[in-house]
């Protein structure tokens, strides 16, 4: 440790007497590189492989654009699209609803039993050639999912226990929650789009 120490004190001093020229000191000499060119190899991850990317004009996608929606207003003008599902919103949860679905909903709402209602929170439309994504929702004057209550009851009961081995401790809780059961009457499409 000690021979080290005085090696570099050695050395600093007499680096400060010596001309500095980048070819006597060893380290200018080590640091110079023989290689010529570009420093990493070209591989796949350098140059990738496919060719580069082509940016499209704005009258191409307007045109894409205007030829995409034409055909779908098509289509639902025609009532041509098969059996149309829907993902809606509802109670906290997500579902996937097609027309005389039962969707059992962990909660009860305000309507009564046999009452219509709307879905409005519509996250997607699609029938066999065609989807409509809504950014997060699509619009009431789009489309129109409706519902009918066929019924308002409560689950069987579910008993949740709790119990820690070696320390006289348990409880025991039964959870009854309420229930409803919904009909999905008719998915319907607004026959234009904008």
């Amino acid at each position: 440790m000690a021979l080290t120490r005085s090696c570099a004190a050695l050395w600093r001093t007499s680096s400060l007497f010596l001309p500095r020229h980048r070819l006597l000191l060893p380290a200018a000499a080590w640091l110079q590189s023989t290689v010529s060119g570009d420093v990493l190899p070209n591989t796949s991850l350098s140059s990738p492989p496919w060719s580069e990317a082509r940016v499209q004009p704005e009258e191409a996608l307007q045109a894409r654009h205007a030829a995409t929606v034409s055909t779908v207003n098509q289509i639902i003008h025609q009532q041509d699209f098969g059996r149309i599902f829907a993902v809606v919103h509802f109670s906290g949860r997500q579902w996937k609803v097609t027309t005389e679905d039962l969707i059992l909903i962990e909660n009860h709402i305000e309507a009564d039993c046999g009452e219509r209602i709307r879905m409005e929170k519509v996250l997607l439309v699609g029938g066999e050639d065609f989807t409509l994504i809504g950014r997060p929702l699509l619009g009431k004057e789009l489309v129109r999912v409706d519902a009918t209550v066929i019924e308002k009851t409560e689950s069987w009961p579910k008993v949740h226990m709790r119990f820690w081995k070696r320390h006289r401790f348990q409880r025991k809780r039964i959870i009854i929650q309420p229930q409803t059961v919904l009909r999905i009457n008719s998915i319907q499409l607004n026959p234009t789009l904008t």
